[in-house]
């Protein structure tokens, strides 16, 4: 990785951790932990990332064929579309870390760089985007159980297309101090006078700094405290309209002039069927998130817990996780949508049907 001296990502001091004997270096705190972890994770992350693929191209496909015509839909093909395309450009960040832990010697170093850090920061502003979407729907089915009446005139069809666009272009502009960060140059080896591509970094502690304010601050507390309350709200909400399905039905055994009705049951089955695959999918979100957020609350309390002042090794360790809960994020929700949503579940079994008579 071609870059001036200051601009050097304590990065390179974990990845150089690791081309290091243990024996041949003094000891540094958390380098055997970080070393583990680095190793189990190269072996993991390539799985989920595949799990992912696959299931997206099934959601993508699915929802499609089922029909955009409803705005939750929308907004689960949505995020299936982005999930895709961050799991697309982040696997080759997953390919050079896999490379540089598993066989180091196969690739120069600084092209093993090229390849990590690269397409990092692209990838996790679609990442936002996906993580904005799941805000989406756990905000509209809030307000589809708070307003069911005005529901489906405030968030219509082509409002939801349009809030999806919105949300492409906040993603990317929240992430520009970042993206303008990295160029790809040609170095020269003196050598061999070989050229060859490299990674160069421009005011990266600034725009680094801008970023851990706005995205790893403000916008990561702002999306979590939402989704919990959403969670919170429409999971009261689902346990409320169990209670009244449990007590229709009591009351109907006792009196035969009695019948249920959709209104005297709250929500209607298929209703809650949705509210409870979105609940899930936001569940799946928090419970991932959390370490994020764990970080960027240490760091505020801790300054020191970053790329260097001699912590970079945990933080390091802390990094890589939080990289394997956000390929988890963008790879789980396929089993939620085939056991929460019949018509999902329905050309699901369909599109298998016929692959296999094929």
């Amino acid at each position: 990785m071609a870059m001036e001296a200051s601009n050097l990502s304590s990065s390179l001091v974990e990845l150089e951790a690791i081309s290091t004997p243990i024996a041949s270096t003094p000891v540094v705190p958390y380098r055997e932990e970080f070393f583990f972890t680095f190793k189990l994770l190269s072996y993991i992350n390539p799985a989920i990332i595949l799990l992912g693929l696959v299931s997206n191209v099934f959601n993508i496909t699915v929802f499609l064929k089922t029909g955009a015509t409803d705005n939750v839909t929308i907004l689960l093909l949505s995020l299936a579309v982005s999930d895709f395309v961050f799991l697309s450009i982040i696997t080759p960040t997953m390919c050079g870390a896999v490379i540089h832990a598993l066989a180091p010697s196969h690739m120069p170093f600084s092209q093993i760089l090229l390849l990590r850090f690269f397409p990092y920061w692209p990838a996790y502003t679609v990442y936002d985007l996906s993580t904005f979407i799941t805000v989406s729907l756990g905000v509209m089915r809030c307000a589809c159980v708070a307003m069911p009446l005005k529901f489906k005139l405030v968030f219509t069809k082509s409002r939801t297309i349009k809030w999806v666009l919105f949300l492409v272009a906040l993603a990317v502009s929240l992430r520009i101090p970042v993206l303008t960060i990295h160029r790809i140059s040609w170095r020269t080896d003196p050598k061999t006078n070989i050229s060859s591509p490299s990674l160069k970094a421009k005011n990266r502690v600034q725009m680094s700094h801008i970023n851990d304010i706005l995205n790893r601050g403000v916008v990561i507390y702002i999306t979590y405290i939402t989704m919990v309350t959403c969670v919170c709200i429409l999971t009261f909400k689902l346990y409320q309209a169990s209670k009244m399905r449990r007590s229709c039905k009591a009351t109907s055994t006792q009196s035969s002039d009695k019948t249920d009705s959709p209104a005297d049951q709250g929500l209607s089955s298929r209703d809650l069927k949705v509210v409870k695959s979105v609940v899930l999918v936001c569940t799946i979100f928090v419970l991932l998130q959390f370490p994020f957020l764990l970080v960027s609350s240490i760091r505020l309390v801790v300054p020191e817990f970053d790329n260097e002042n001699g912590l970079e090794l945990l933080f390091g360790i802390f990094t890589r996780v939080n990289t394997t809960c956000s390929y988890l994020n963008a790879s789980l929700n396929i089993f939620i949508y085939y056991n929460y949503n019949s018509k999902y579940r329905s050309v699901f079994r369909t599109l298998m049907s016929l692959k296999s008579k094929q």
